[in-house]
């Protein structure tokens, strides 16, 4: 049964005496990968609440109303009005698709001279590509109406790189029994350290430009160690690709994520490692961790380049 079903069933069942539809005020903590969230709620931690269509943009820190019961479900979120808080991202993807569009309003064309004012007569005709778009200079023998001005050109569009392959090792070779990377020790057989593999992509996307930010994009397994928030031990590593033997950790460790069970989020990596994965002195990530209170399974791996 969805969302909109149980919130129905539990609306149309109300006992008067009961003084209606009982909420309670709760903090997300984490956000899942299928969209649902992790709550503080009246002195206990509640995992995988779902949530109705009217709770938007989903995140860490949100105050929401939670609806009460066996099982418990997030109404909207308590806090500024969305149309303050999400302008600023209107207007940034209202500019960037400015950008992306090339626009000549008209193109004609005869044997005569064209009909209407404001014409201009061209004597020579140039044309360059910038940034992947058509500039046009048009040489005139006088001035009649000043040419706009060139705009600038605007920083490379963000790259993705999703890893082209993954997995754990354990005891120094690859530990097929774990379907993820993986950090930590569970059962007392040794420490496994997971790894994400770019090949040369990072660099390659990063070649003649120059790197603002990475930012890189996890997601923690359900059913694998405790549920509370947990840090990822992040190294970075030299491996293009998966080795047959051990992989081994380059710098690190870095703790710049925490995860509860089921929780997605996204790190921004140290100037340092930016440099190093741009540069291809790194290749790669990797999660490594002794024992069981920092164990987990995590999946993901995307890296985001921002460029300036």
């Amino acid at each position: 049964m969805g969302v909109r079903d149980e919130l129905g069933k539990d609306l149309d069942g109300l006992d008067a005496g009961v003084g209606g539809l009982q909420t309670v005020t709760a903090t997300v903590f984490d956000v899942t990968e299928d969209g649902k969230v992790n709550i503080s709620m009246q002195g206990a931690d509640i995992y995988g609440v779902a949530c109705t269509d009217a709770y938007r943009n989903r995140k860490a820190g949100d105050t929401v109303a939670v609806r009460r019961g066996a099982v418990p479900v997030v109404l909207w979120r308590l806090g500024d009005d969305p149309a303050d808080t999400e302008q600023a991202d209107i207007e940034q993807i209202a500019t960037q698709t400015a950008q992306d569009v090339q626009v000549v309003r008209a193109a004609t064309y005869g044997t005569g001279a064209p009909a209407g004012s404001g014409w201009q007569t061209a004597s020579a005709v140039y044309v360059r590509k910038v940034d992947g778009k058509i500039e046009v200079y048009f040489q005139v023998a006088s001035v009649a109406d000043p040419s706009p001005g060139t705009p600038s050109v605007p920083a490379p569009k963000a790259v993705s790189i999703t890893p082209s392959a993954s997995g754990t090792w354990r005891s120094g070779r690859p530990d097929d029994y774990a379907a993820a990377p993986t950090q930590g020790d569970w059962t007392g057989r040794g420490n496994r350290r997971g790894g994400w593999f770019y090949g040369s992509s990072i660099q390659s996307a990063c070649a003649g430009k120059t790197v603002s930010k990475m930012t890189v994009a996890f997601a923690r397994k359900t059913g694998a160690g405790v549920n509370a928030k947990r840090p990822l031990h992040l190294y970075l590593h030299a491996h293009s690709s998966p080795p047959s033997g051990q992989l081994n950790l380059g710098s690190g460790p870095e703790e710049l994520l925490s995860l509860s069970v089921g929780a997605k989020g996204t790190a921004t990596l140290p100037a340092a490692w930016v440099a190093a994965l741009a540069s291809g002195t790194a290749k790669g990530l990797a999660i490594y961790a002794g024992g069981r209170a920092d164990y987990m399974a995590v999946t993901g791996g995307k890296i985001t380049i921002s460029f300036s």
